[in-house]
Formats: structure tokens, sequence, C-alpha cells
């Protein structure tokens, strides 16, 4: 039996909180926290959602929201996943995602599962700074710039990269290709996004070669013109008559 101030200390609570004590986050229906391998892991897979869940425990290092109806990443959806290490969002129907989608895991995350969605291109600026293996098979990519640079950012899980082929949004000399081939033959940023810097290192280095012919042109020009004067015959100093001291004979001078 407790003592009545324990009671009385119960009751206070209770009216504090306005009659109710609080409860803590309710998981999804279909979600489930589960200990893999020492690792607290939640798992969604196939739980019908629509948008990623809220109530996600802050100790979770495997987060598994695969086979789901996820449409979009938005900004900061992970960012209270301190310790978020490996991120399954395969098989949905993803078509977007923000610049900001990872933010707040640059220091954690390490596996990314986008495979098998609907992405056609993601923006650079969700991968930047992240140290990450990343799985962006079976994907309708548009196979532009955008992609181009993430696959500078990141490495792709092994086995991976034969699967990342152009879609009907891609040019139409591209579609049905495999990407990589692609990528390191042609630069398709031209004068965007990395593009920009290149172009503009190119325009500086074609001026810089366009002064560089000029002075040279200029030196030849100088060169010639000094060797031709130098081959002309020198004039002959003209004659002058003088009249010698010691006597009064002319005698001249050369």
């Amino acid at each position: 039996m407790l003592p009545p101030g324990c009671h009385l200390l119960s009751l206070l609570l209770v009216i504090g909180t306005g009659g109710s004590v609080p409860s803590p986050p309710v998981s999804p229906q279909g979600c489930y926290v589960a200990e893999e391998a020492g690792e607290r892991t939640f798992r969604c897979s196939q739980a019908g959602l629509s948008a990623v869940p809220t109530a996600i425990p802050n100790d979770t290092r495997k987060l598994y929201l695969d086979a789901n109806q996820l449409v979009t990443v938005p900004a900061g959806a992970f960012q209270h996943l301190p310790v978020l290490e490996e991120l399954d969002l395969s098989h949905n129907i993803l078509a977007h995602l923000s610049g900001a989608a990872f933010q707040g895991l640059a220091g954690t995350l390490r596996h990314l599962d986008l495979s098998a969605n609907q992405l056609a291109s993601v923006p650079v600026e969700a991968f930047v700074g992240l140290q990450i293996q990343v799985n962006l098979s079976a994907n309708p990519w548009r196979c532009d710039c955008a992609l181009q640079e993430v696959l500078r950012q990141v490495r792709l899980a092994p086995g991976t990269g034969t699967g990342i082929v152009c879609g009907p949004g891609a040019r139409p000399d591209l579609v049905g290709q495999e990407f990589l081939p692609l990528a390191g033959e042609e630069e398709l940023c031209g004068a965007g996004r990395g593009g920009a810097q290149r172009s503009t290192d190119v325009a500086l280095l074609v001026t810089m070669g366009g002064w560089l012919v000029l002075v040279v042109a200029y030196l030849v020009h100088y060169v010639w013109q000094n060797r031709d004067e130098s081959r002309r015959p020198l004039k002959r100093v003209p004659v002058l008559p003088v009249r010698s001291e010691d006597s009064s004979t002319l005698s001249t001078v050369v």
C-alpha cells in the first residue's frame, strides 16, 4: 500500500496534465521495433504508408520503409534520428526528393537504398556531405547532369551500377542504355552545376591562349623587322675637305 504522500503526488500529476498521463508515441500500424544483430531496427515494410512516419524511435540505427506508397521525401524527414546508419526506401513510388531530404545524417548514414522507385532525377544537394553507399537501380532515369553529379558524390552498392538505365524521359538516343558507360564518355552538365566551373575554366584558357598568340606574333614581327634593318648597307660617311694646319694644301679626311 502506497503512503498517503504518494497518492497526493500522483493526484497532482494527473491534475497538472489536464486529467491524463501523456503516453509515448504509437508506431504506425504494420510497423514494429526489433533488435537485429544488436542494433535497434524499425521496420515498416509493406505497411501501406503514404508518408514518412514521425513516430520513429530516436535510437533507430536501421530503418526499413520499403514496399510502401511513398511519393516524396520532404526536407528533414530523418533529422531526428542522430544514429541512423541504414535507410531502405526501395520499392515505393518515389518521384521526388527534397534537396534536404537527408539533412542531419551526414555523420552517420552509410547505406541508402532508393531502388525500384519512379525517380527520373534527383538534386545533387541531397547527397552533398554524405559518405554513403547507395543503390539507384531500377528507376526511370532522365540521365541528366544532376544524375552525373550525384554519381560523383556517392559510392554505388556493389552490383547495382548496371541497373541504372535511361528511362523514357531521357534523350531519344539514350533511352534503354546503361548510364555509367555514357557518364564516363560524355559531359552532360554543359554550363550547369559543375559544368559552369568547367566552362569558365575553358573560357579562361581560350582567353589566355589568345593573348599568348598575340604576344608571340608581336615578337616574331619585331625580330623580323630588326633583321631587315641589319641587312641594309651602311651609308658611307661623306668626305669633307679640311685645311691642314701645317700647310696650305687641301687634304681630305674620310
